[in-house]
């Protein structure tokens, strides 16, 4: 009876190795660390900001962690930082090293008016996990409204879809506003100049990629390059910002009306090593 006992624990706990193993897709609200809320599959992970960091940084961007394929990483590297807030700017078969501040980041978006993209003036304020399964996982980020310009008043809900196997996310933007027929929004990444972007010229009017060296080296030296990407099958327009600063895809939009559209990040210490390698995952999509 007690082999029995015992061999009936071993396959139990066979059982639940395997089960977690097969977890490749997870999503939550960080409360332990600045109302972060991070997403997460096998090959990508990242992060919006909450309340708590509001000032430093308020911002929509996203914030993209690298990480080499496999296991979900994200609770382990908020756990490490609590003892050491900068753990997760260290290798740990990964690392935030990134930079995004006030900026669209790698992927998020804003309304374009007259150029200038008019951020929400606060971070993601409430949250809702729709669906959260091994095939994916589903959230809404709420941004309450602000003025994005004198007289057109706007809100932002955005609807973020996390599957496993793939470098790319899905994203359904909802921007409600008054004060304007129709608004132009523009979803974009940071790109860094200063660190060598090569820019795919391949991509077309429906998509924009980069390829550079980490942005974000405050901590310690990276020796690895960061591939980021937009994609808006049905954009009307893409390229770089008249700053420099992001490469955009826009489209108008009126209110209530869906924005549709991807983005995506690889690491050279991963499975993607080369940017020509980069952008052809990019133009497949």
């Amino acid at each position: 009876m007690k082999r029995l006992v015992i061999l009936a624990f071993a396959l139990l706990s066979l059982a639940a190795c395997k089960h977690t193993s097969e977890v490749k897709v997870m999503a939550r609200a960080v409360p332990e660390r600045a109302d972060d809320f991070v997403f997460e599959n096998d090959l990508v992970a990242g992060r919006f900001y909450g309340e708590a960091l509001e000032g430093n940084p308020t911002s929509p961007g996203i914030d993209i962690w690298v990480k080499k394929p496999g296991a979900l990483v994200a609770d382990e590297w908020y756990k490490g930082a609590q003892e050491d807030p900068d753990y997760y700017h260290h290798d740990h078969g990964g690392k935030d090293c990134y930079k995004v501040a006030v900026s669209l980041g790698g992927g998020a978006s804003a309304p374009l008016i007259c150029d200038t993209l008019r951020y929400p003036s606060t971070n993601y304020r409430s949250y809702e996990i729709l669906e959260q399964n091994p095939a994916k996982v589903v959230f809404v980020l709420h941004y309450p409204e602000w003025e994005a310009v004198p007289g057109i008043q706007v809100t932002l809900d955005k609807k973020v879809t996390v599957r496993p196997g793939t470098y790319f996310c899905d994203v359904e933007d909802t921007y409600v506003f008054s004060g304007s027929e129709t608004l132009t929004v523009a979803a974009g990444i940071n790109r860094h100049p200063t660190q060598e972007t090569i820019e795919n010229e391949m991509c077309g009017g429906d998509r924009y990629a980069i390829w550079e060296h980490a942005s974000d080296q405050s901590i310690e030296p990276e020796n690895g390059m960061l591939g980021v990407a937009v994609i808006m099958k049905d954009a009307h327009w893409a390229g770089p910002s008249t700053d420099g600063i992001h490469g955009l895809c826009t489209k108008q939009i009126r209110s209530g009306e869906v924005l549709r559209y991807k983005f995506g990040s690889c690491w050279s210490k991963g499975d993607i090593k080369t940017c020509e390698s980069w952008f052809e995952t990019v133009n497949k999509q």
